[in-house]
């Protein structure tokens, strides 16, 4: 079928992970009966399926359930950069948690990004893993200093990496770190691989199984939305947003970014390795082959979920710089991505709460996953074999640090509650019948706020615009076709089905307009 495109630009009508669609995953039947585990795992992305692979390893019965289907989440949606050089970082680090903690971190995701490549090696799995250098560069005088300030933090950590003055990218740069022998690799075929290991192990993967609540004990009741109960020893949540909140305020200790990329084919060789760019809008590379074809992975844009401008214009900026930088020839797929920061930007990982010790998370990878992720798996597998966890207190979710987590708090918060009373304010004036097809806006129905979209063939899908987490106003997100909530990240499909927590409850379809 040909591509379909929006304006006069090249973009994919509609987005598509290149991941998922080049990979066919394996089908799981959704869970009907009350059973019972030594560990139940919600979330069946990245983090899921190998804390599952790891604990069964060990000879833990394990169940695994997913809302949706396996890599629904945010695995799909990744450049899958595997690397320690999580931006300028450690100098932040650094100057807030002191030298050991700095350290722990780099440690962890090295470690994580080790065991990637030696599942890889030792497996022999055909997920196209290679090694590349993965660079952070600026093109502005403004962020040299900071550059500065990382290469040396790098130095007093012990961390290898090099200050450059230039790369191999088709434009000039101020200066740039490199940090040698990162990788990247085809994340679905990773996972399909360690699927299979899961049940060669024994254990048992449930799609289409929405679990809703857990009730707290020496043993933990998890309830499915259907009512089934799955009893284990250990629940483990990694669901992206926790689908258990434990008295952990997560909503309001974690705000949702959401990122852009495009796959696209260039006229001007790519060059070797991964670049991120150190100022604002971030810009991302890294080189793929698609059909035996290298391409190119252009990524950034981020912005708080429900807050930027029309989305499709954060398609069309990566466009125009690739356009700048290499030439387009075609971009065959386009997706976005959502994630979690958390106040201090370290991951949240471990006891979900100081009185729930086998109840566990990981969440806030601040766009960081593939290493994040595995390292989350390692830590909270770990803690449940009761083996020795060198980073359980860099991680654990119930720590609060005076700088800089209030002052985050306070800014995070406080821009939730002005989104909230911006969006009661609202003044409304479009309606239904203005709607063109494949478009969709906040209207007015029986004098009330109310988001309407009317598909490719007419059809009109009107819901309530009242998030269900906690009532801010949700907005239209055009690019992809979503209802998403500007306080908490919270996103809906147009028809008003959870895609993204914290929300877990639908919005209200209205049928009369």
């Amino acid at each position: 079928m040909k591509k379909q495109y929006f304006h006069e630009s090249k973009i994919p009508d509609f987005p598509e992970s290149y991941w998922l669609a080049s990979t066919t995953l394996p089908d799981f039947t959704k869970l009907t009966q009350d059973v019972k585990v030594d560990a139940a795992i919600v979330g069946a992305g990245i983090t899921g399926i190998l804390t599952a692979y790891l604990l069964s390893k060990k000879g833990l019965k394990v169940a695994l359930v997913e809302a949706g289907h396996l890599l629904s989440g945010t695995t799909k949606h990744t450049t899958a950069k595997i690397t320690a050089q999580h931006d300028l970082i450690y100098s932040e680090l650094l100057s807030h948690f002191g030298k050991e903690k700095a350290i722990m971190y780099y440690d962890a995701n090295r470690e994580a990004m080790e065991f990637i490549k030696k599942m890889v090696r030792e497996q022999e799995i055909l997920c196209d893993l290679m090694e590349e250098d993965a660079y952070i560069y600026t093109s502005s005088n403004a962020y040299v200093s900071k550059l500065t300030s990382e290469i040396q933090a790098y130095e007093a950590l012990g961390i290898p990496g090099t200050y450059v003055e230039q790369t191999l990218l088709p434009f000039s740069v101020e200066g740039a770190i490199v940090m040698p022998k990162q990788a990247h690799f085809h994340p679905a075929a990773f996972i399909v691989h360690m699927v299979k290991e899961v049940i060669r192990l024994g254990g048992d993967i449930y799609e289409n199984t929405t679990a809703i609540s857990a009730d707290p004990g020496t043993t933990i009741s998890l309830t499915t939305s259907e009512g089934y109960k799955i009893t284990a020893d250990y629940i483990v949540s990694c669901s992206h947003f926790p689908f258990y909140d434990g008295g952990g305020f997560y909503f309001s200790r974690l705000h949702a970014e959401r990122s852009y990329v495009l796959l696209a084919e260039t006229e001007k060789a790519y060059p070797q390795g991964m670049y991120l760019s150190a100022e604002e809008p971030k810009r991302s590379l890294r080189p793929i082959t698609v059909d035996g074809k290298r391409m190119v992975l252009i990524g950034g844009e981020s912005h708080k979920t429900g807050q930027g401008i029309c989305t499709i214009k954060h398609y069309e900026a990566l466009q125009q710089f690739g356009e700048e930088t290499f030439g387009l020839k075609e971009i065959h797929y386009r997706w976005s991505a959502q994630d979690l920061i958390s106040l201090d930007k370290i991951p949240y990982v471990g006891p979900i709460a100081s009185d729930k010790p086998n109840i566990l998370v990981a969440t806030g990878y601040k766009k960081w996953g593939m290493t994040s992720s595995v390292a989350a798996a390692l830590l909270n597998s770990r803690l449940i074999l009761g083996e020795d966890t060198l980073y359980s207190e860099l991680f654990t979710p119930s720590r609060f640090h005076t700088d800089p987590d209030i002052k985050t708090f306070l800014i995070q918060n406080a821009d939730a509650a002005g989104h909230f009373i911006a969006g009661k304010l609202e003044m409304v004036h479009q309606t239904t019948e203005e709607l063109q097809n494949d478009e969709g806006a906040v209207v007015r129905v029986h004098g009330k706020r109310a988001g309407a979209y009317r598909d490719p063939q007419g059809k009109l899908h009107v819901v309530d615009t009242t998030c269900t987490h906690m009532g801010c106003e949700v907005e239209w997100n055009a690019g992809e076709r979503t209802w998403d909530c500007p306080c908490h990240g919270s996103r809906f499909s147009y028809e008003g089905d959870v895609l993204e927590g914290p929300a877990a409850k639908s919005l209200r379809r209205i049928e009369s307009y």
